[in-house]
């Protein structure tokens, strides 16, 4: 973003999730970087936010699983040769 390019500040948890009950003010967690103290006035353009559907799992539940490739190696197995 131009807020991090130009001044170090940029939103903490990107991107942030707002559950679909959520009926409180929505806030943006900013950390700023910078060197310079970053002043935030009413109106800036300081995040954005997009709209995406909830897509639910159906659970299926099995007493086994079939092996895979992948296997149990766990993180960062999976770009091991």
């Amino acid at each position: 973003s131009g807020l991090a390019v130009k001044h170090g500040v940029t939103v903490l948890n990107a991107p942030g999730t707002i559950d679909c009950d959520y009926r409180g003010e929505i806030k943006v967690p900013l950390i700023n970087h910078g060197d310079a103290d970053f002043i935030i006035a009413r109106g800036d353009r300081i995040a954005q936010m997009v709209i995406a559907p909830v897509t639910r799992a159906t659970w299926e539940p099995v007493a086994t699983l079939d092996g895979t490739v992948r296997g149990e190696g766990g993180f960062g197995s999976s770009g091991r040769r």
